[in-house]
């Protein structure tokens, strides 16, 4: 990272900054100096204040910060590496419009069962800008686009990575064990230097003292990690074991929910995880279906009433008695399933389209439904059979594609951001306490 630091600038900003945050519920800068440079755009004092409002407005009550110079440093750092990714961005051509953002406002009002005038206000009761928190939102999509094309659409996984990682489970002991994971990073440069590495150490060794005596994990993360996720507690939520990144999973033997990890290093630098939970897994059933239909087709010589009138018709001979394979075998549209008589293999009813699905439902086993209509055409429909099905081999397999990818995603990410923030022009006029080591 090519990096400006203006002692007599600093030293300024520190007092200025000082004399802001001392006061209550940090009241507005007269003057809205400048943060941070980065590339060719500026982040603003008053734009990183109005940010340390949304995110504690946004924490629970029993959320805890660190002291204000070292949450201004932390979140400073992630409003930098998100301009970076936004300048990323704009120099492909990718933004958030303002007709994208007025939908995404609306439905941050919907979920919180608001209108968006009431939104509004409940921000402004909090003492938070709805414009600055309009922005954020802004700001959030794009970082979410941006990862997305630079990181995200490159990962591809195959179907030999996911047999190898189910080869590796079948030896695995906490295959149906979930755990609930936090870490803190020290950060170390690509090549770094014997002291480099031994100052990292240093703090690393004195912030696993802290958690060892007692010492609130969460805090310390938030006061101490140089992750993307410091801010959250470095919580990396409820994942299996081959959810987890290699450089903890592969050190997750013989702990329980509580433990504290050893320091172990990765590309980025060194870490410390506490194990916060864990739960089992269950069986995977879902529900299937067998069934059978005959469909007519809607085209230039049959309109909707004669379809309908023919359905009824061949409905009213089933009832009596006729045999529904026969009659689809010689009348329906589907070349698919007539040959079969109609009948379509076994499948979950969320796959169906929703006039058939909801059809089916409806339905008791042998009982013909009138006739509807899908964007397919016409039909009548029986069930043949219901069935709770293990669909276990089918959702491992899904759920190691997923792990695959949100593991490459995590890697990928980490070392793009790395990369991005190391070729680009970061001044930072901040002063920030001295955190190299935990206090």
């Amino acid at each position: 990272m090519k990096i400006a630091t203006p002692t007599l600038i600093k030293l300024a900003q520190a007092l200025f900054l000082s004399l802001v945050l001392s006061s209550a519920g940090y009241a507005e800068l007269l003057i809205d100096t400048i943060a941070a440079v980065v590339e060719d755009s500026v982040i603003t004092e008053n734009e990183l204040i109005q940010r340390m409002a949304v995110i504690r407005a946004q924490a629970s009550d029993q959320a805890q910060f660190p002291r204000d110079s070292v949450f201004l440093q932390q979140v400073l750092n992630r409003m930098i590496t998100e301009r970076l990714q936004i300048t990323y961005g704009s120099r492909r051509g990718i933004e958030v419009d303002e007709l994208q953002l007025d939908r995404a406002m609306q439905e941050l009002a919907e979920r919180n069962r608001m209108t968006l005038e009431e939104f509004r206000q409940t921000l402004l009761q909090k003492k938070i800008d709805y414009i600055s928190f309009r922005e954020q939102v802004r700001t959030e999509m794009l970082v979410g686009q941006v990862r997305r094309r630079a990181v995200e659409s490159k990962i591809k996984i195959s179907d030999q990575e996911i047999n190898e990682l189910l080869e590796q489970q079948k030896n695995s002991l906490n295959l149906d064990v979930e755990y609930r994971i936090a870490h803190i990073l020290v950060q170390l440069p690509t090549d770094p230097t014997p002291e480099q590495l031994q100052e990292a150490k240093a703090k690393v060794e004195q912030v696993e003292q802290l958690a060892q005596q007692g010492d609130s994990f969460t805090q310390l993360a938030i006061r101490y990690s140089q992750s993307q996720d410091a801010l959250e507690g470095g919580d990396l939520g409820w994942r299996n074991r081959d959810q987890i990144p290699a450089i903890f999973a592969d050190h997750l033997d013989g702990l329980t929910a509580g433990d504290l990890s050893k320091v172990v290093r990765s590309p980025n630098g060194l870490h410390l995880f506490k194990v916060i939970d864990t739960r089992g897994n269950k069986t995977v059933l879902i529900e299937q279906m067998r069934s059978r239909h005959i469909l007519l087709r809607v085209n230039a010589v049959r309109s909707d009433d004669d379809a309908l009138r023919d359905l009824t018709s061949l409905r009213s001979r089933i009832v009596n008695g006729a045999d529904f394979s026969e009659l689809a075998r010689a009348n329906s549209d589907d070349p698919g399933t007539a040959v079969n008589g109609g009948t379509l293999d076994w499948v979950a009813p969320s796959a169906l389209a929703p006039s058939f699905r909801d059809t089916a439902a409806r339905l008791t086993i042998g009982q013909i439904s009138e006739p509807f209509k899908s964007r397919f055409g016409w039909h009548i429909l029986e069930v043949l059979e219901r069935r709770q099905h293990d669909n276990s081999e089918d959702a491992r397999r899904e759920k190691a594609r997923g792990t695959l990818r949100q593991r490459k995603i995590e890697e990928e990410t980490d070392l793009w951001i790395r990369q991005l923030v190391d070729e680009s022009y970061v001044d930072n006029r901040l002063l920030a306490n001295d955190t190299s080591t935990a206090q």
